[in-house]
């Protein structure tokens, strides 16, 4: 099969495509024929040594797929189900093992491509949004990167919870993505200061909490946006990792919180997964989460669609075919 991998770390130039032998499941595990497999910012920080792994490392996830081949001991999955994961191991490939415990069914109205949009990101905007900092109506959020994948989606749930939404994003077009999305504000943070901003539609009070995938250049701002025992969530970096910070910041901005959350403590249970991803995959299915998956990639393009990933060049998710 082929698949892509890194043999060392660095820039995308890392990424080679590779002939390797189709994996056997073991106990417990599934084996998927990849057919979408989802983009994300993990992988870059793996392929850059942000992240450590042992090399040589297929890279990847997140991915959609059919049932191949159940392992031993391994229920409720038959080969041609169509499911989807983010514990694949392996994902940038055309087969690929899935431990059975994080493995969830696609439903029928889905497409494969659809069901690698949404997952992962689908997840993380419902923990943030449902969980890390539960939004009721009346609250007002920031979204950084509201033009994202995850930011798009995370601005619909926000909005469908009742919360008021104000986003950053660097263009025009991206901010008439993120109305639709839902946001009551978009701030194009590449002509006004967001933070000042965010003051000025808050009326001087700030907002209850700050969604932060963007770290470095974003940190500071983000904390002057809260309102006193607000909440930055800090579930990205990808302008760069925050430097060391002394704590009694927090405490003269108005003894703020700050969470740096990962997905996979989200749904650290089976009930959890089955939770978040049944929510998610069940609106995008009924039409009520609106997914953007324009920016596919072939396989062999890896190195590519990393790039554009990495100098915001799209909008929504990406994707590769194998």
């Amino acid at each position: 099969m082929k698949a892509i991998q890194i043999h060392e770390t660095g820039g995308p130039e890392v990424l080679t495509l590779a002939d390797l032998p189709i994996p056997e499941p073991g106990p417990g595990q599934v084996l998927i024929r990849v057919e979408a497999v989802g983009v994300n910012f993990i992988e870059v920080y793996f392929r850059n040594g942000v992240y450590k792994a042992a090399l040589p490392l297929t890279l990847g996830s997140e991915a959609a797929g059919t049932v191949e081949e159940l392992g031993p001991g391994v229920t409720g999955f038959a080969a041609g189900d169509a499911v989807a994961s983010v514990s694949v191991l392996g994902s940038y490939a055309e087969y690929a093992l899935v431990p059975a415990a994080a493995l969830v069914k696609v439903p029928e109205s889905l497409t494969m491509q659809q069901a690698a949009a949404a997952l992962l990101q689908g997840m993380t905007a419902h923990y943030l949004s449902h969980s890390t900092f539960a939004l009721k109506t009346g609250d007002t959020a920031l979204v950084h990167a509201g033009a994202g994948g995850v930011g798009l989606l995370l601005t619909q749930m926000a909005a469908r919870l009742g919360a008021r939404v104000i986003t950053t994003v660097s263009t025009a077009e991206k901010a008439e993505l993120s109305r639709e999305a839902g946001a009551s504000d978009v701030i194009l943070y590449t002509e006004k200061d967001f933070a000042a901003e965010v003051k000025r539609l808050t009326g001087g009070k700030g907002v209850d909490v700050v969604y932060d995938s963007v770290g470095k250049t974003t940190f500071e701002g983000s904390l002057n946006c809260l309102r006193p025992r607000g909440m930055l969530a800090l579930f990205g970096a990808s302008s760069g990792p925050v430097p060391p910070f002394d704590l009694i910041h927090l405490s003269s901005k108005g003894s703020l919180f700050i969470t740096r959350p990962t997905l996979w403590h989200y749904v650290a249970t089976r009930a959890e997964l089955e939770w978040r991803s049944g929510d998610v995959l069940g609106w995008a299915a009924k039409g009520e989460l609106k997914l953007r998956t324009e920016h596919v990639y072939p396989l062999s393009e890896a190195a590519q669609a990393q790039t554009d990933l990495e100098d915001r060049k799209t909008t929504g998710k990406i994707l590769l075919e194998p």
